[in-house]
């Protein structure tokens, strides 16, 4: 019997030092609903804070469409072809904050659809990013070969020639927009001459510049 007692008073003894013991006490947090649904909702601002509303108000002060201008009747028509032809599944308009995007002008920012229903993000980027297309490559005739035949320009590029906005004319009109095709590429004895969805649609690639006053 004294045996027992002993142990059970040492067992005693040891239980409260433990629950004395700093680096097993919680406070009696881990027992109490309300602390921990409080802890649990301050956590959840915190991060709420630091990860959506501060970086969507720095987005906001950032975005400020400077240089944004509606666009004219023939940008308006080509923005029309170039959604007919789908263009948008093998480019984008979305510059992304990365080093590989960095030929393609700087990290898009949301002002820079401000004018845009829809806004022409893309699916995937077959082909270069346009966001900035007109800057990078202002030229009208360069697009119009290009829509004409576009190995003539860019060797590797694997998109298709949209020959029925060109016609071949033994000799182009007053009005006529003729494509300096290289030789080669156009039926010899012949003049390409634009349709008018085609300078449509390089008059909206033209238009593709980012505003250069947004950071």
């Amino acid at each position: 019997m004294g045996h027992a007692a002993s142990a059970r008073h040492c067992a005693r003894a040891l239980s409260g030092r433990r629950s004395k013991d700093p680096r097993v006490s919680f406070g009696g947090l881990h027992t109490n609903h309300r602390a921990i649904v409080a802890a649990a909702a301050i956590v959840f601002f915190v991060l709420t804070l630091v990860m959506a509303v501060l970086p969507a108000l720095r987005e906001q002060a950032l975005s400020t469409p400077t240089g944004a201008r509606p666009r004219g009747h023939e940008e308006e028509r080509g923005r029309q072809v170039y959604l007919r032809e789908g263009c948008g599944f093998c480019h984008t308009q979305f510059v992304r904050d990365l080093p590989m995007d960095r030929p393609y002008g700087r990290p898009s920012r949301p002002g820079d659809y401000t004018l845009e229903n829809p806004p022409m993000l893309g699916t995937q980027r077959t082909g270069p990013d346009l966001a900035d297309v007109g800057s990078r490559q202002p030229n009208e005739a360069w697009h119009l070969i290009h829509l004409y035949d576009p190995r003539a320009v860019v060797p590797q590029s694997v998109m298709p020639a949209y020959r029925w906005y060109f016609a071949a004319k033994d000799k182009a009109g007053p009005d006529d927009v003729a494509v300096p095709v290289p030789a080669g590429s156009a039926p010899r004895g012949k003049v390409i001459v634009a349709g008018p969805d085609g300078i449509a649609l390089v008059s909206y690639l033209l238009s593709l510049k980012q505003a250069k006053g947004s950071p």
